[in-house]
């Protein structure tokens, strides 16, 4: 949780990976959206998922 923010889960059902369109797990310990295939974590910030690739973390 990020303020007062938890991130909606069922939002996984509509997010995709922006680079391979490929499904995202959710890191709720770092409020992180992970595309494996890509190898990239998205940030959560406030409950929002931040789909830029320039904000993702590499794994």
């Amino acid at each position: 949780m990020i303020g007062n923010t938890l991130f909606d889960r069922r939002m996984l059902e509509a997010l995709v990976c922006p680079v391979t369109q490929a499904g995202l797990a959710y890191d709720a310990d770092r409020q992180e959206l992970i595309s494996k295939q890509a190898r990239l974590a998205f940030p959560i910030r406030d409950g929002i998922p931040i789909m830029l690739v320039s904000e993702a973390r590499e794994l």
